[in-house]
């Protein structure tokens, strides 16, 4: 797809997407995790499979996003950790194929830096997230295709979703962490 538009405009500063919507590039992402593991480590992991629409809006304070993220593509390195991941231990893929996460507003804005409001949904349970959002780029690809990049995080207490599932160590403390932290890098091409 070629533009015939601007790809980019200004906006305090940034020159960012033009408005349109924008859908994220498989080829280019990563939505992954961190948890703490028997308490002396990070076990690092992702979502092989994840899809975002992200409409650009004409004020860019009202732009809006909503993922899916498919449960049963989590991959950590282990394929037994990961068939656990997928059980009812964890996120039970099978009865709860997609998380899905819908923004519900900018919350506020520095420079390149957003912060996202928005309704992170793992296992029917839907709770209010905020992320923190990275604006890394505005482009045209050499195939004529209006691209941004971008990354976000945030922090969730996966216990607040259901995932429970954890064992007492003998030296107190316990195998996984309640806190889970969330890294999401991207590119997304222009669509319409």
């Amino acid at each position: 797809m070629t533009d015939s538009v601007a790809s980019t405009r200004e906006f305090e500063g940034l020159q960012i997407p033009a408005a349109g919507t924008y859908k994220l590039d498989a080829a280019h992402k990563r939505v992954g995790f961190v948890v703490r593991h028997l308490m002396v480590s990070k076990v690092r992991g992702d979502f092989a499979e994840a899809d975002a629409t992200i409409t650009i809006a004409e004020d860019p304070l009202q732009s809006s996003v909503v993922a899916s993220i498919t449960t049963a593509s989590v991959q950590t390195g282990t394929a037994d950790r990961d068939n656990h991941l997928r059980t009812g231990d964890f996120f039970e893929a099978e009865k709860y194929p997609q998380m899905t996460f819908r923004s519900t507003g900018i919350k506020s804005h520095s420079g390149a830096e957003f912060v996202l409001d928005g309704e992170l949904t793992i296992k029917d349970v839907t709770k209010p997230v905020e992320l923190v959002v990275e604006f890394e780029g505005a482009t045209t690809s050499p195939y004529g295709q209006a691209v941004f990049g971008f990354s976000a995080t945030t922090e969730i207490d996966r216990e607040d979703w259901g995932l429970t599932y954890n064992m007492a160590l003998e030296s107190g403390g316990v195998m996984i962490g309640k806190k889970v932290k969330i890294e999401i890098e991207g590119e997304a091409i222009r669509q319409a």
